[in-house]
């Protein structure tokens, strides 16, 4: 009789002729494996603090440069409108990586490594292909994200912001070397400096309060609006990024939690404040960029803003603030180095999930790079900064075609009980998860099709 792999509650249980029986398996991202210790006789806050980290790791795909050309042509031209969308879909990804952190504390798997377990060697390696074409896409968006900001802050020409931005593979090995704990504080101290700049830039656009809370209530325009629904889509379609899933699944086993149930409800439980509170933070400068564009540009004669380039440009003449622009540029290039940590910690996760195989941190990264690089050079010499805005918007439709087979597997995996034995979510919170993954699927679908349908015609 064929041996079949399933994925049980602490480890890879194997079914063969005599029944089945528990095997061991090797842990995801091994050298940062319960690496961060845990005080698990202190207080809340103390545990609080031990866990917090993986969240914020998570919260920077919610919040990197592809997001921005939405969030800014949704202010623009709708004002504060489509608040709502932001706020829906960031609840959606607080729910999907509730999930995700939930396989990986329970199973002791990452997402990748529970699909090599449960599916056939031909669809992992489809499922492989796919993951690693969404990763360099995001690789895409973070390359173009940084050279626009290096173009806009120094002049530097794009093609060179593109090369510089290749220059980060040593940074990245270096910050790896330093322990798990230095990458979190890096990525939370980039965040603080996004979500700075862009309070600075509230400050500075003097939005009124009561708009921006009517924004918050759902408006039938929004789906019988033609114009609004394309881009409350493409909120949606960039907002749960799938590396995300693969990702958090893998980097909350960093924590030295007890591997029984008692020690996995802790960890889930200080998991999910981590990543709830995390992705709140995503949602405010989500938000925020979306409050700035409405505040400055809507209603005038620059409503059809929605390129960063042309916003850096318009905000301090229309602010009358030498400052804001500055800060606009300071804000983006933070966010596509944040980019640079969890993509790279991604790329590696996939690859020895899916295949078992491990490369030197340096060669996976520098392969990632150089898929990134070469078509962000090519295009940024024949066309432009044009032309480099509208392969970010096409790094986006990549990654939302992928999104599915991230996030199918993820609610199948965590709704079957042998997989997570007690902890197997409640059927209404599993009822909420699939309705969520038919809107985001569909949604994701419908963009395809209508960003196809353009640029056919």
């Amino acid at each position: 009789m064929t041996e079949t792999n399933e994925l049980g509650a602490h480890g890879v249980v194997v079914r063969g002729t005599s029944g089945w029986r528990q095997e061991p398996h090797s842990p995801s991202l091994p050298e940062a494996h319960s690496s961060v210790p845990i005080p698990h006789s202190a207080g809340f806050w103390r545990k609080l603090f031990a866990f917090t980290g993986p969240g914020l790791m998570v919260a920077v795909g919610y919040m990197d440069p592809g997001n921005w050309a939405t969030d800014l042509a949704a202010g623009a031209q709708f004002g504060y409108t489509l608040l709502t969308v932001v706020l829906i879909s960031n609840l959606m990804a607080i729910l999907l990586q509730h999930l995700s952190l939930k396989l990986g504390i329970v199973t002791g798997r990452d997402l990748a490594q529970a699909c090599r377990d449960h599916y056939s060697k031909p669809v992992t390696i489809l499922l492989w292909i796919l993951c690693e074409i969404a990763i360099s896409a995001c690789d895409l968006a973070e390359v173009i994200g940084s050279a626009i900001a290096l173009n806009l802050l120094f002049g530097l020409p794009l093609v060179w912001g593109v090369l510089i931005t290749a220059m980060d593979v040593m940074l990245v090995l270096f910050l790896q070397s330093r322990g798990f704990r230095t990458i979190e504080a890096i990525v939370a101290a980039l965040i603080l400096t996004i979500g700075g700049c862009f309070f600075y830039e509230l400050l500075a656009a003097r939005p009124e309060f009561y708009p921006i809370l009517s924004g918050f209530i759902p408006r039938p325009e929004i789906i019988t609006n033609p114009s609004m629904l394309y881009i409350a889509i493409g909120i949606l379609g960039a907002t749960v990024m799938p590396h995300n899933l693969y990702l958090h699944s893998s980097i909350v086993q960093t924590r030295a939690f007890r591997r029984d149930p008692a020690g996995m409800r802790m960890a889930v439980k200080y998991a999910t404040i981590d990543s709830t509170w995390s992705l709140l933070s995503a949602f405010f400068i989500n938000a925020a960029i979306l409050i700035v564009s409405a505040a400055v540009f809507h209603g005038g004669p620059h409503s059809d803003v929605a390129d960063i380039g042309d916003a850096y440009k318009l905000l301090s003449p229309l602010l009358g603030d030498p400052w804001a622009s500055v800060v606009f540029a300071l804000a983006l290039l933070a966010s596509g180095q944040n980019s640079t940590l969890t993509g790279t910690m991604a790329g590696q996760i996939v690859m020895e999930g899916f295949l078992n195989i491990r490369l030197r941190p340096w060669i996976r990264r520098l392969v990632t790079r150089l898929i990134a690089i070469v078509p962000a050079v090519i295009v940024a010499a024949l066309y432009g900064e044009h032309g480099v805005g509208s392969l970010l918007v096409l790094s986006q439709v990549i990654l939302s075609l992928q999104l599915s087979f991230a996030v199918v597997p993820l609610v199948l995996f965590t709704g079957d009980r042998r997989k997570m034995g007690d902890f197997r979510p409640s059927t209404g919170l599993l009822t909420l998860a699939w309705v969520t993954t038919f809107v985001i699927v569909s949604l994701n679908l419908y963009l395809l099709f209508q960003t196809a349908r353009e640029w056919l015609s």
